[in-house]
């Protein structure tokens, strides 16, 4: 048995920690069953090297008795700034023989506010009005604010340093760099937070970028969120952020002899604007490399004129604390069209989010390219009206080079397709690639099944989400809004754990979710507060609830539940404080009920009141989680009430529930609001819809989440299946047919009989609809969790056979170590596959109907290594594992086709 997969605050060797006592994390591996860790020992030091010292260590926890490795919280002394600490872990296993160690480390960041010295700088506000924008004709968006800044500043280093970091952040984006060469690989820095509460920066290595003698470190900053256009009004900087971009930095010097040099932003700083000419988040980006300065970024150019300074408070600084955006891939394009002279129309054959690479060559000076993107064509050519008012347009005029290469910096697009007009020459496959651009949150999940449409609906959830995880769990990458709503992302959260690791991110997300709840305790219907400031409608308030539970439940992350649960307390009392009588009418903002269902109405205040009672009952545990038992008592009680008041005013004796639509019924089963008594009733209710229907559905944004997993829950696998491979309209096989690569934002974006939805609302990427991929991972392959279980320490292995599959199987990287569950049928005979991490232990449910056929390697399965006892359950048996590999097989069961 041995450690992997070393983390600090759920980063694997993160740069610039901001937390003071950092939680440390680690996974275990085994080819052993029954392998667990009974006591660690972690052992800490700022030299690897000193870790085999034990007078040179700064922690020594020495060895406690755990079965944990999971986020452990410093406590040994006080942590320095901008100090690496490597740490070493030890587990001992279930026998108390000391099994593996691994180490790894983490970096503090400027952890007090007088470590800064550095000064905001940008622009002389004087000079603004002599800075000459493109021509408007040239602008890919309406007039934007001056050029990006590109600043610099040279200094000299008499002897090489040991150490250096580059400590940085903007009001705008940026792109910082040293002797001319590029620092890191972060995108989009620093990121979208709520600017007024909290502004990020990020933590850089550049000691082998430095060198004896003259150096320059430099950077370019751009409007980004702070002063461009965010969301759907016209820009209006003053209820917004700022009307200008400037940037705070730090570069410090730690050399042999223990000394220290710092250049910090000041006064000292120059600046000009340089070939970017206007860059905006949605509009575009307009690059002239006429007015390229080479060597800009290094020693001895001149032309910048001095920087004014802006603010010399640094203002909330919080250190990164999450997986910053990035470049993960490149796509190349599949094919390209030539529509006329000098344009064509490229497809990559994959909706997705970034910008896009293009090599020129041999084009004259001042030849001017404009690049437009689409999701999807209408008669061959780029359909733009979903757009509204984002231009997504980027243009590049030519410097005369034999060969140049445009690539924005400083904007991105959702796109399949990619319009190129007056490109000189012939474009080729090789001349363009896309760039695939999102917060990197490490992947954790595979899913794959026997039917491709299946597989291509997982593919199209994994893209979704990758499209839309930048800088905040965002709406949708193309149009002009990309809003970080708060019901998307409370209802696709656990289909988005599954994929990736989501911990960091999301719970960085919600400090911006709190920060925009207002003294009344309502939350927004957005985090970032923009746009939009208005109380937040039921299931979009709810996630400042649902949200840190999820991240409980699933990473272990009791902080979040620290650190928010006066928050969500708030938001039940809010609530409560404005309907007295239980049911959910009063206060409920733009209530949005099943956000974009179909052919059906659900009553709003059956909705809300559901969710008022989720709620309440998730903050009673949350409560309960915390030790506050007298608030956990109060709020299971008004729990209860809740519960009363939806059954006596929506429930009738017969088990409808008012409205009777496919989302009424899955709210109150999903939420456990019905007595037990009319649950088959509701059921047959749900399902009877369902078939009057052809096997389709009807439900929205809110209740699409829970139709699968109700109805397999109750009985149903059928209709849950028959819903999965349904291809006629509305289903997510429709719009796979008609060439989906992603989630669409509704069923009818585009239909054989209407064409496109109206483009005042119409996305191709918008992963709402794709919360069925929890179900995927959770049901049709089988890995889950018992209910009383926290971060898989009790798994529930449910595979569930059933329509026209043979297959399926998934894997997935939970907190504590691998997870795998998967199933095949042939010559009548079912095979499950499963992996338990150590630490681990598994109730596995197999489907079949003779109890006593379940067997391992020919054998009876009760009293094989690992298998602590086997009984029969409803619809099949039930083992109990340790930790460990097991396949086994048994009597297939039944399915229907």
């Amino acid at each position: 048995m041995r450690p992997y997969g070393l983390e600090a605050e759920q980063r694997r060797e993160p740069l610039g920690v901001g937390e003071r006592c950092p939680r440390l994390s680690w996974k275990l591996e085994s080819d052993r069953r029954g392998a667990a860790q009974s006591a660690y020992q972690i052992t800490a030091a700022e030299r690897a090297a000193d870790l085999d010292d034990p007078d040179r260590l700064v922690w020594d926890t020495g060895r406690r008795s755990s079965g944990d490795g999971l986020l452990v919280p410093w406590d040994g002394p006080a942590l320095r700034s901008a100090t690496r600490y490597h740490w070493r872990v030890r587990v001992w296993d279930e026998t108390g023989a000391q099994a593996g160690a691994a180490q790894s480390w983490f970096e503090t960041g400027l952890l007090h506010r007088d470590d800064w010295t550095a000064v905001w700088i940008g622009r002389d506000p004087a000079l603004l009005p002599h800075v000459d924008p493109p021509a408007d004709e040239d602008l890919p968006s309406p007039p934007l604010a001056s050029p990006p800044l590109y600043l610099r500043r040279e200094f000299h280093l008499a002897r090489q340093p040991v150490r250096a970091r580059l400590y940085a952040t903007a009001r705008g984006v940026y792109e910082p760099r040293l002797n001319g060469a590029r620092v890191g690989d972060v995108e989009m820095a620093p990121g979208w937070t709520e600017y007024h509460r909290r502004l990020q920066y990020q933590t850089y290595d550049v000691t082998d970028l430095l060198r004896p003698g003259a150096n320059v470190v430099a950077a370019i900053v751009g409007d980004g969120w702070w002063c461009g256009y965010v969301g759907f009004d016209p820009r209006r900087p003053a209820q917004h952020y700022g009307d200008r971009p400037a940037f705070l930095a730090q570069l410090v010097l730690d050399f042999a002899d223990g000394s220290r040099q710092v250049v910090a932003t000041d006064g000292n700083w120059t600046e000009r604007p340089g070939a970017i000419r206007a860059a905006d988040l949605l509009m575009g980006e307009y690059v002239d490399h006429r007015q390229h300065v080479p060597g800009w970024d290094l020693p001895g150019v001149a032309g910048f004129r001095p920087v004014a300074v802006l603010d010399t408070a640094p203002g909330p600084l919080v250190a990164e604390p999450d997986h910053p955006i990035r470049v993960t891939r490149t796509v190349a394009p599949v094919e390209i069209r030539r529509r006329g002279p000098g344009r064509y129309v490229v497809d990559f054959g994959q909706n997705l989010v970034g910008r896009v690479r293009l090599t020129v060559r041999a084009a004259t000076a001042g030849h001017r390219i404009v690049l437009r993107h689409a999701e999807m064509l209408a008669d061959g050519e780029l359909y733009v009206d979903n757009l509204r008012r984002a231009r997504a347009t980027d243009v590049y005029v030519t410097g005369g080079d034999p060969v140049e290469v445009f690539e924005p910096r400083f904007t991105y697009h959702g796109f399949r397709y990619l319009e190129v007009a007056d490109h000189p020459g012939e474009l080729r496959l090789s001349d363009v690639v896309a760039r695939v651009l999102h917060n990197d949150t490490p992947w954790t999940g595979w899913f794959e099944c026997s039917d491709p449409v299946v597989n291509q609906l997982q593919s199209n959830i994994a893209w979704g989400q990758r499209g839309n995880f930048v800088a905040v769990p965002t709406d949708c990458p193309q149009r002009d809004e990309r809003l970080g709503w708060l019901a998307d992302a409370q209802i696709f959260a656990p289909t988005a754990g599954r994929n990736a690791d989501v911990s960091a991110f999301l719970a960085r997300w919600l400090r911006d979710v709190v920060d925009g709840q207002d003294a009344d305790g309502a939350f927004r219907d957005v985090a970032p507060v923009v746009t939009l400031g208005r109380e937040a409608a039921p299931a979009w308030g709810d996630a400042g609830v649902i949200i840190p539970w999820y991240l409980w439940r699933v990473y272990g992350d009791r902080r979040v539940l620290e650190r928010g649960f006066d928050a969500m307390r708030a938001w039940v009392d809010h609530v409560h404080r404005h309907n007295p009588d239980l049911r959910w009418r009063n206060r409920t903002g733009n209530s949005y009920g099943d956000w974009l269902q179909v052919d059906v109405t659900t009553r709003r205040d059956v909705l809300a009141t559901a969710y008022f009672a989720h709620s309440t009952q998730l903050v009673a545990q949350a409560a309960e989680v915390l030790g506050r038992h007298d608030e956990a008592e109060q709020l299971r009680d008004l729990h209860a009430r809740i519960r009363a008041a939806f059954v006596d005013s929506y429930v009738g004796d017969d088990g409808t529930v008012e409205g009777g639509t496919q989302t009424a019924y899955l709210l109150a089963l999903a939420f456990g609001l019905l007595p037990q008594r009319l649950v088959p009733a509701a059921v047959e209710h749900l399902a009877a819809d369902i078939e009057k229907r052809g096997h389709r559905l009807t439900t929205g944004f809110v209740g699409v989440a829970l139709l699968c997993p109700v109805l397999a829950d109750h009985g149903r696998a059928d209709l849950a299946y028959a819903l999965l491979h349904q291809d006629r309209y509305p289903s997510w096989g429709y719009s796979i047919r008609h060439g989906a690569t992603t989630i669409w934002e509704r069923w009818d974006g585009w239909t054989e009989h209407a064409g496109f939805q109206s483009p005042a609302m119409n996305s191709f990427n918008h992963y709402s609809l794709g919360s069925v991929g929890d179900w995927l991972f959770g049901r049709v392959a089988g890995i889950d969790q018992t209910p009383s279980s926290v971060a898989y320490r009790e798994l529930l292995l449910r595979p569930l056979p059933g329509g026209r599959l043979t297959w399926a199987r998934a894997e997935q990287e939970t907190a504590r170590g691998r997870v795998a569950c998967g199933w095949s049928m042939s010559d009548g005979r079912i095979t499950v596959t499963v992996t338990v991490p150590p630490g681990s232990t598994a109730v596995l449910q197999i489907p079949t109907p003779d109890p006593g056929s379940v067997c391992e390697n020919d054998a009876p399965a009760a009293g094989r290594p690992g298998v602590l006892g086997v009984e029969p359950f409803a619809a099949g048996v039930s083992l109990r594992l340790t930790s460990g590999r097991y396949t086994l097989t048994a009597t297939a069961p039944d399915v229907v086709p």
